[in-house]
């Protein structure tokens, strides 16, 4: 959550804070703001909605200065307003502080600095951290942060800009991402990479309990005792251009149309050159410890759930262990029974969700093996883990996910298989047929992308309606989860995922005349089965649009229409049926002028529970 932005250096920080905001922006967007120390002031400006409504307030005015800070929010603690914009100052003007996370003790805070006569305007908690830093300053910044996070409970990345020390930034780091970027006569700071990406490749990635104090020509990192920490240097490979739209209307188009060249990338290496055995070398599990394994739990939130749920399918079938799949909200809040032998396996795009990081050091306590799948290194729960499995999908700017969970859903076909080889539970033929398929995946999603006409012609028909039904069984009612929640995210249509077997115990009395039911038909074995259940909703006047797989042509007979999918092996269709679900989506927001790309209340990273 919230974009994060500093600069000082010999350039005017202004336009550097607002160009890397943009960058930023999908991690939040119900305000903006910036501070700058211009001659004897700290001068703020802050306006609440979309970035643009900074600019338009700000109408080409940029306060002359070289240092400074910026947001752009999310909100939790307030509502989205001017007031309740960061950056927040204390009560002089003295010090600027810009802040992502949640200080969960901040009323007990507040009650007690009003009591010490502080004045507050805004309703968040972040507003505490200027008026502690007033409370407590001495003459160091430093010395001063320090004692800031000894009284502060929760998560933050925070920025602190003061008066008095006009040539250095301080940033600390508990629970929520912050990144240095280092530059020639130059420093930065971000929540994360692409805002730094068109000034510097040469990062430190701070961790839990650090403290960064930045100065035009010098980076220093300590821990919260003060105690120096030599960082090394983390050098970002992938190119700027990944993070532009290149062409498309909607970077989420784009990162569609990405999706066959991040297959490719994270099959890359791991798959033996004669595709007999995959080949993770990532994972370092000693054998003796994987023959004891005894039980596998998934845990991830929202998309990156729906990828764990194709997960449990997969293990239990090719490795023969009994897999529990579950939201890390409800898995870290829940007692777990989780112990040495359990293999827990995270998965994250950013590598930063707060509820997901929280479940793995909950697994890690129990004494659990923990696998991360994750898209962004060194990140914290690739840190944290025992083992990583990187998606390679590069980066993703669209809050809603798509080249990044199908990424992770081939993560959790590797894992299956890596898991079935080493356990013995799969014949060699079956393994080498799986990769076979495996590696054709890339072209298939490819030729599915190609041929769309028949998605945008559903879409005019259905663009106005107000719900939708997706349905499926097996692995196809894992995708329509996911179908669901794509298409409710970026259209704002109610959207709901039934188990096609469970429309008779009442789901049945929502099907009316002309709602639109998406059906998912690629497992050959519930053919039947799957095809009865639209019979049942078609009997109650429904309009049916089926994803089915090549070769099961009679589906045509019952649905109104039907997408076909390439054919490929049966467990790994996920890959290939979910790939219409982002295209639906993505042409009804289109289609209903909804902001594709930041839809309403969301943001990219979750880094608050």
């Amino acid at each position: 959550m919230c974009g994060i932005v500093g600069y000082l250096g010999g350039r005017q920080a202004a336009p550097i804070l607002l160009e890397g905001l943009q960058k930023l922006e999908y991690r939040g967007y119900d305000s903006a703001g910036i501070a700058v120390i211009r001659g004897n002031t700290i001068e703020t400006l802050k306006k609440s909605g979309k970035l643009a409504q900074l600019r338009a307030q700000m109408n080409g005015y940029m306060p002359e200065s070289t240092i400074g800070i910026g947001h752009t929010r999310w909100a939790t603690h307030g509502r989205p307003n001017d007031l309740n914009a960061h950056p927040h100052i204390d009560c002089q003007g003295r010090f600027a502080v810009i802040h992502n996370g949640i200080i969960e003790n901040y009323l007990t805070l507040r009650e007690w600095l009003i009591s010490q006569g502080h004045v507050f305007r805004s309703e968040t908690d972040t507003e505490v951290l200027p008026h502690l830093i007033e409370e407590f300053y001495m003459g160091d910044m430093v010395e001063t942060i320090q004692r800031v996070i000894r009284k502060v409970d929760g998560s933050y990345a925070m920025v602190a800009l003061a008066l008095d020390e006009p040539n250095r930034l301080v940033a600390a780091r508990h629970d929520s991402p912050l990144v240095v970027g280092l530059g020639e006569g130059e420093n930065f700071l971000a929540s994360d990479i692409p805002a730094l990406l068109k000034h510097t490749r040469q990062t430190y990635i701070l961790e839990d309990g650090e403290i960064a104090v930045l100065t035009r020509n010098d980076v220093e990192v300590c821990d919260r005792s003060g105690q120096r920490v030599d960082k090394k240097v983390f050098h970002v490979k992938w190119e700027a251009a990944q993070a532009e739209k290149g062409g498309y209307d909607h970077f989420m188009l784009k990162e569609i149309h990405e999706q066959p060249r991040a297959l490719k990338d994270t099959l890359s290496g791991r798959i033996a050159p004669d595709g007999s055995r995959v080949v993770l070398n990532e994972i370092n599990i000693p054998q003796e410890q994987l023959q004891q394994i005894n039980k596998v739990v998934i845990t991830a939130c929202g998309t990156a759930f729906h990828a764990g749920l194709v997960g449990k399918y997969v293990i239990e079938t090719l490795a023969r262990i009994p897999v529990e799949a579950d939201i890390a909200s409800e898995l870290r809040y829940r007692n777990p029974l989780i112990d040495k032998n359990t293999l827990v396996i995270v998965i994250s795009q950013s590598g930063e969700t707060a509820d997901t990081l929280a479940a793995l050091r909950e697994a890690r306590r129990k004494g659990a093996r923990v696998i991360a799948v994750t898209n962004v290194v060194d990140s914290s729960v690739a840190r944290d883990a025992d083992d990583v499995l990187y998606t390679w999908a590069g980066p993703e700017i669209a809050v809603a996910s798509t080249k990044a969970y199908i990424t992770q859903l081939l993560s959790m076909y590797l894992l299956g298989l890596y898991l079935a080889q080493s356990r013995g539970t799969l014949e060699d033929k079956e393994i080498t047929q799986i990769i076979t398929d495996l590696r054709k995946l890339p072209d298939k999603v490819a030729s599915i992308l190609e041929n769309g006409t028949n998605i945008k012609e559903f879409v005019q028909k259905h663009c106005n309606c107000e719900h939708a039904f997706f349905i499926g069984r097996g692995l196809d009612y894992a995708v329509a989860m996911e179908g669901s929640l794509k298409l409710k995210e970026i259209s704002y249509i109610h959207a709901e995922a039934y188990a096609a077997g469970e429309l008779k115990h009442g789901t049945l009395a929502l099907i009316v005349k002309d709602v639109p039911v998406v059906a998912l038909v690629t497992q050959q074995a519930l053919y039947d089965k799957t095809v009865s259940n639209i019979k049942e909703v078609k009997a109650r006047e429904a309009t049916v649009l089926a994803v089915a797989s090549r070769g099961l042509e009679e589906v045509a007979k019952v649905a109104d229409e039907v997408l076909y999918i390439p054919r490929t092996h049966q467990m790994l269709t996920t890959i290939l049926a979910v790939v219409p679900m982002q295209l639906l989506a993505y042409y009804m927001a289109v289609s209903r002028k909804c902001d594709v790309d930041q839809p309403r209340n969301l943001a990219k990273s979750v880094t608050v529970e």
